[in-house]
């Protein structure tokens, strides 16, 4: 039962899309498994792809699987899953982990996924998505999926990269270099660094009750500075990843003065782990055990009624897991697993240089631990079943059970039906907790955690070899869901647990490929998501996609990827629902090197000028205009 890096004999780049279902994933169970074995309707997204597609942030990659829908409000992107994805959350319903360590933050539980992502993502070589509720295996947050990014190691690089692009619209130059190698003592090691400037749009913006219109000139430009180092040695392996991105703010966010100069949010990441990995008696045990570190830093220098103002929210954490995975019992994989997380500094602050009077300064800490375990039950060669439970505790939300459980039958050789069912929860962050200006927003100490309740039917068929067709079925209910609403008493801002949300929902996906090199991908889905008898704000009531990959014909070298995202209408949070809309992209890139060691590609985003709109949250608008035509041109060489 020796753990081996996945796919280690052959490049996911020169796989085929049998290969491509075959391959191990990671994220649903802290193991590798066969997809068809997964207690979850995973998806794998490749580095093919992302090179593909030219897929600039792990958000547009995420967005083309089934269910999936994003949100931008020009300070963050926002990830939804299967109807839930509400404006102004965070991103805390989802877990972000690189390499299996924790990305989400200590403050505000964000999941990053756009460009406050902190590490490039030219250096992924794999994104993992489970949809639903990862709480059994995972713990905090893995509500609605959980998104598990695998990096690249030295021998995939073999020397250097070096990349560079630029962007029309919002007139950005991109820069990375990498280094990468896999020396004779075994030793493996990456290290890079990336950096990206941009001057932003002029935008025009309607900023309603403030009774301020027009043009935000030079305010949506944006800075990003990343590293990344990585070396592996037998067991051992050791990551170290930075952060850093400044993004302009062109809307009057939170509702601050409008076009006002010098409003912007940044956010600093430092995420390091080493983690030993190996296995024992006869292959019968295999042992992980991993220590993290964790480093997160927000500022936001705002102007209200002509103050200027600055908020932080710096978060300090460290923690440690050790797993253990038998098989010494026959048709049973029996996981056992053991979590520590101490958020030991957690400060949020809001200064008023104009009037020191409002300034606050508020400190808090907690420490969470969790045990879990997990059987996978091989009944017969064609039914297994998987059966998991997680205890986690903290102070603030006391005690709290995630139960798993899978049914998975091989009922042909072409045909795989899964029955699922698990419950995840999220405690409240700091922010919603405790934050507390007398001004805007007070505090809950009171609030407890949010569960959710999942129950999927997934069918795999394969008719051939090269093709795989899906059919899921869900439903998902939220209890006492932690929604920003007024508290009676002093009339200001504050969060409340809220009434049941719930959805229902199908999707219908496939994957074709052919031997001349060409793949079609694409998923419709339906879902219904409800609250108080109301649709869900910010949830489309329908989602389509297509992505379709082919070599240019009479072209040697060059292939186009192109794909269609169809996003149904959307409620905002004033009742008013956006339009429904087609999004085109189109990328072509050099299959291979015309010159030794050079690639190059053109990008177009949002091809047709597509206007379209989507739901915001805590801002003068209800909803923002999203960006128009994007060109980029990018060139990127090996030696």
């Amino acid at each position: 039962m020796k753990v081996l890096p996945v796919c280690a004999a052959e490049s996911l780049e020169d796989m085929s899309l049998g290969q491509l279902m075959n391959i191990s994933v990671t994220s649903a169970s802290k193991y590798e498994q066969k997809q068809t074995q997964v207690a979850a309707a995973v998806s794998v997204i490749t580095r093919k792809d992302i090179r593909t597609y030219g897929w600039r942030t792990i958000n547009e990659a995420l967005a083309s699987l089934p269910g999936i829908h994003t949100t931008y409000d020009y300070q963050y992107d926002y990830f939804g899953s299967r109807g839930l994805g509400l404006p102004g959350d965070f991103n805390s319903r989802v877990l972000i982990t690189i390499n299996g360590n924790r990305i989400n933050d200590a403050t505000y539980d964000q999941g990053p996924t756009g460009r406050d992502f902190p590490l490039d993502i030219d250096l992924i070589e794999r994104i993992e998505f489970i949809p639903g509720p990862g709480g059994a295996v995972y713990g905090l947050n893995a509500m609605v999926g959980v998104v598990n990014i695998i990096t690249r190691n030295g021998s995939d690089v073999k020397g250097a990269e070096l990349s560079a692009s630029y962007q029309t619209a919002e007139v950005m130059p991109q820069e990375r270099v990498t280094l990468g190698k896999k020396f004779s003592n075994g030793t493996d090691a990456i290290l890079s660094f990336s950096g990206l400037q941009a001057r932003g749009v002029d935008h025009r913006f309607d900023f309603g009750d403030a009774g301020v219109s027009g043009v935000a000139h030079r305010m949506d430009g944006e800075n990003v500075k990343q590293m990344f180092a990585r070396a592996t040695h037998g067991p051992l392996s050791f990551d170290f990843i930075y952060g850093d991105r400044r993004k302009d703010d062109p809307t009057g966010a939170y509702l601050s003065d409008p076009l006002v100069n010098g409003q912007f949010q940044r956010d600093r990441r430092l995420n390091t782990q080493i983690q030993y990995n190996d296995s024992f008696a006869n292959d019968t045990l295999n042992v992980l055990g991993r220590a993290f570190l964790g480093q997160y830093r927000y500022d936001n220098p705002m102007v209200y009624s002509g103050e200027r103002t600055l908020s932080t929210g710096p978060g300090d954490w460290h923690g440690a897991e050790l797993r253990l995975l038998s098989t010494a019992f026959a048709d049973h994989k029996l996981m056992l697993g053991a979590e520590y997380h101490n958020n030991t500094r957690i400060k949020q602050t809001f200064e008023n240089f104009d009037n020191p009077n409002q300034n606050i300064a508020i400190h808090s800490s907690v420490v969470r631990a969790g045990v879990y375990i997990q059987d996978e039950w091989r009944i017969t060669d064609t039914l297994s079943a998987t059966l998991g439970l997680r205890y986690d505790y903290s102070k603030w939300i006391n005690n709290q059970l995630s139960p798993r459980g899978a049914l998975i039958w091989q009922a042909t050789p072409k045909t795989t039906l899964k029955a699922l069912y698990g419950r995840a929860h999220r405690s409240p962050n700091a922010y919603e907790r405790d934050y507390n200006d007398g001004i805007f927003r007070v505090n809950n100490p009171g609030l407890n955690a949010e569960t959710i309740d999942t129950a999927e039917l997934v069918a795999d068929y394969r008719p051939l070899h090269d093709m795989n067709l899906r059919a899921v079925v869900y439903a998902w209910d939220t209890y006492n869901p932690i929604v920003s609403a007024i508290d009676p008493i002093s009339g200001l801002g504050q969060y409340q647990q809220d009434n049941k949300v719930k959805a229902r929902g199908a999707e219908l996906s496939f994957d074709k490929s052919w031997d001349w090199d060409a793949r079609l991908r694409g998923s419709f889905g339906i879902q219904g998501a409800e609250h108080d008898g109301s649709h869900l704000t910010n949830s489309p009531y329908h989602l389509g996609k297509l992505n379709i990959s082919i070599p240019i014909p009479l072209m040697t070298g060059l292939r186009a990827g192109y794909e269609l995202q169809y996003y149904g209408k959307r409620k905002t949070l004033d009742g008013t629902h956006t339009d429904n809309y087609f999004l085109s992209n189109l990328n072509v890139v050099t299959d291979v090197r015309w010159v030794k060691g050079l690639e190059a590609s053109l990008s177009f985003y949002n091809l047709f000028n597509e206007h379209y709109q989507q739901p915001t949250d805590a801002n003068w608008q209800s909803s923002l205009l999203q960006p128009g035509r994007t060109i980029r041109l990018r060139m990127d060489y090996r030696f």
